[in-house]
């Protein structure tokens, strides 16, 4: 896609909208900056890949963001960091996105060092708008992105074969090319990243091609269903929380 000019990250942080139709504008002005033209790093690249994740306490009204920071050759962990802080938007399907990369954002920079890779749980193209928290994180960072959800959102997909790598296209039956004669557009992947499991839903975010963002996950997954990096972001934002 094109890439009109850059953005400021404080500039939209400053500006973050209050409610559905502004949030829905930032999407659709946001959208156009999206790289699909990347292939980005190869699996198992020397360098950092981090995984994101959040944790809410409705109640109080709080959310703790985590980011932790692995080898991305021998996935161990060298670098996490949390950030709490308030709800900054409603619960709306589809807009989860500005729940989270606020606190996402904050927990990220206090990292020791830019990763070259961030894994987000939930969705980048595979999302109503195609721009999804993977997208979103992504453009507001610079950084080469994926997003490796749990579920398949409102997609359709064929189940992959019972074995580890085995793949499916996740569909999107409302795109302008479904017709009676012809597929569905494809939004991301439905991969099995262990034998016998359920898949995981792989979609690009940002700077990364569909391939690589699968490849990634699988080596991310080496031991189970969900990636390193989003099992180690997951229970550090809930430990956060907890401790808030």
């Amino acid at each position: 896609m094109n890439t009109p000019g850059t953005i400021s990250c404080d500039d939209e942080l400053r500006n973050w909208p209050a409610d559905e139709a502004q949030a829905r504008a930032v999407q659709d002005r946001l959208r156009p900056y999206v790289r699909l033209d990347e292939s980005g790093p190869e699996p198992g690249f020397a360098g950092i890949v981090a995984g994101v994740d959040v944790a809410y306490d409705d109640a109080r009204d709080v959310v703790a963001a985590a980011a932790v920071a692995l080898d991305a050759r021998t996935l161990a962990v060298v670098d996490e960091a949390t950030a709490v802080g308030r709800v900054s938007f409603p619960y709306v399907p589809g807009l989860l996105a500005f729940r989270e990369i606020p606190t996402v954002l904050e927990a990220l920079a206090r990292l020791a060092r830019t990763p070259d890779l961030v894994v987000c749980d939930g969705y980048g193209l595979a999302h109503p708008r195609r721009f999804g928290l993977a997208s979103h994180l992504g453009v507001l960072t610079g950084l080469p992105t994926i997003g490796v959800a749990k579920n398949p959102f409102t997609f359709r997909y064929a189940p992959p074969g019972p074995d580890r790598g085995a793949t499916s296209p996740l569909r999107d039956d409302r795109s302008p090319a479904a017709g009676p004669d012809s597929d569905a557009e494809e939004v991301g992947r439905a991969l099995r990243t262990q034998k016998g499991v359920k898949p995981v839903f792989v979609s690009v975010g940002h700077r990364v091609d569909l391939d690589r963002a699968c490849a990634h996950t699988l080596h991310l997954a080496a031991a189970y269903r969900l990636p390193e990096t989003t099992r180690a972001a997951d229970a550090l934002c809930r430990k956060a929380l907890a401790q808030a």
